[in-house]
């Protein structure tokens, strides 16, 4: 399934994009089902808040090892049916649905935390490529667009998966919580929604999208490189590590700052909302009355996530039109302040009556996270080679992942020491550093090479 390629590549049709971009939708339930629930798992299955940043360093660790590879690999892959993104948004959709299925049985914390290093790898698989495929396809003065529209699939994946649990408890009536794990029913019987889905969006793509042959976009030397072996990958990383894009370096520390705070948003928000705002208690020997009213709180978390997703959607579909008009490095600053305050203003919030204000919190880190997911990539990719956007675009993912790892680390302690395990202190932590990485897009990054 390959296309004439001429040397200038064709502008696409909005059908072309969008059937190139649903395939995220899919890959987003996956991300979107651990954002929402897994801090809530771990600690049904006896996590203290102080022990949740460990058990959340699958998600960079994975992301810090596989992405690289994976992009050094497709960037080298022909199939002559599957073509050179596809072949990996298919492994990893078959093996990510697998993890989502298994994940909400585990019997135990260490399961749990097992499952997620798989269920992570694997949507790294997926994911990775869907990146570099944007730039494949796209001429230079698309690529915003085409970041936005996977931006707009993103969160209307998020939307739908972040809801399950509520959407199974309060429309389908599934309320008790199974097994001696007291992982709820709702909850299992989201993450194997979320397992179809994945699947099935991402098989859309790969039947509706076709890709150019790699001989007509890498040279014939670059193919050959692919027969080297792993030595060969890895010295090609570490080389082209050490000779980023001055762009790409700017990029990079605005990255570096942003996604802890996204990180700690996703440690502490959910548990935050059902102990400190709900007031309950996911605690073994908690009272059934405490119980439920931290599985509530967990579920409306899940609907707050719903609601900032919605506007990620909806954002997306004017954020291109935006950044035309007062630039890609103000805008992306914009809507990190946004995020940020968002995040700040969550200590405002004090009792269930007020649980409705958690929305607003929420709308506002929509507006950061549909620029998070499309400004940084398309200013990215107008300052790289295009035989090497695959790997650069793994390796821009260092600057994801480093400080999600050092957070991961290190966090515990300053939780336990610091912030004495209050989680509403640790999510504001993370809307101050989104802020500080919004002054920083604004003075380090330059708009133009």
């Amino acid at each position: 399934m390959s296309t004439a390629f001429t040397g200038t590549k064709p502008r696409l049709s909005f059908w072309q994009i969008w059937n190139m971009s649903f395939g995220f939708m899919g890959i987003q339930f996956g991300w979107a089902l651990q954002m929402a629930n897994m801090s809530s798992i771990y600690e049904f299955l006896g996590a203290k808040p102080d022990e949740i940043p460990l058990l959340w360093l699958a998600a960079p660790l994975t992301g810090l090892i596989v992405q690289p590879i994976i992009g050094y690999m497709s960037d080298r892959t022909w199939h002559p049916v599957l073509g050179r993104r596809r072949p990996y948004f298919l492994a990893g959709a078959i093996l990510s649905s697998i993890a989502l299925i298994m994940m909400p049985n585990s019997s135990s914390l260490w399961m749990a935390a097992g499952l997620l290093w798989i269920l992570d790898s694997s949507i790294n698989i997926s994911m990775e490529p869907f990146r570099a495929f944007v730039a494949d396809k796209l001429p230079a003065e698309q690529r915003t667009f085409g970041f936005s529209m996977q931006s707009l699939f993103i969160g209307l994946g998020s939307v739908i998966a972040s809801a399950l649990p509520w959407i199974f408890t309060h429309w389908v009536g599934i309320k008790d919580a199974a097994g001696h794990t007291g992982i709820p029913t709702n909850v299992k019987w989201s993450f194997y929604i979320g397992a179809v889905a994945f699947l099935l969006f991402v098989l859309y793509t790969i039947l509706t999208s076709k890709e150019y042959p790699p001989q007509e976009i890498i040279s014939r030397e670059k193919i050959k490189e692919s027969k080297k072996g792993f030595g060969a990958g890895a010295t090609e990383i570490f080389q082209a590590s050490g000779n980023m894009p001055k762009k790409m370096k700017q990029l990079a520390l605005v990255q570096f700052l942003t996604w802890p705070g996204l990180f700690l948003m996703w440690f502490y928000y959910t548990p935050a909302v059902g102990a400190d705002v709900f007031g309950g208690s996911a605690a073994k020997d908690a009272s059934e009355a405490a119980k439920e009213l931290y599985k509530q709180g967990t579920e409306w978390a899940g609907v707050t996530y719903s609601f900032q997703n919605i506007i990620t959607f909806l954002f997306a579909l004017f954020i291109p039109f935006i950044a035309t008009r007062i630039g890609k490095k103000i805008t992306h600053m914009i809507c990190l302040f946004a995020g940020g305050i968002g995040l700040l203003s969550i200590a405002m919030i004090h009792g269930i009556d007020s649980k409705m204000m958690l929305i607003l919190v929420m709308c506002c880190v929509g507006i950061a996270w549909s620029s998070i997911l499309s400004m940084p990539y398309s200013m990215l990719s107008d300052c790289l080679p295009a035989e090497k956007i695959g790997v650069y675009m793994g390796i821009f993912n260092f600057f994801i992942v480093l400080p999600e790892i050092i957070a991961s680390l290190g966090f515990g302690w300053v939780m336990e020491h610091v912030l004495h395990n209050n989680r509403i202190l640790a999510v504001q932590m993370g809307g101050g550093l989104m802020i500080l990485a919004g002054l920083v897009c604004y003075f380090i990054v330059k708009e133009k090479d």
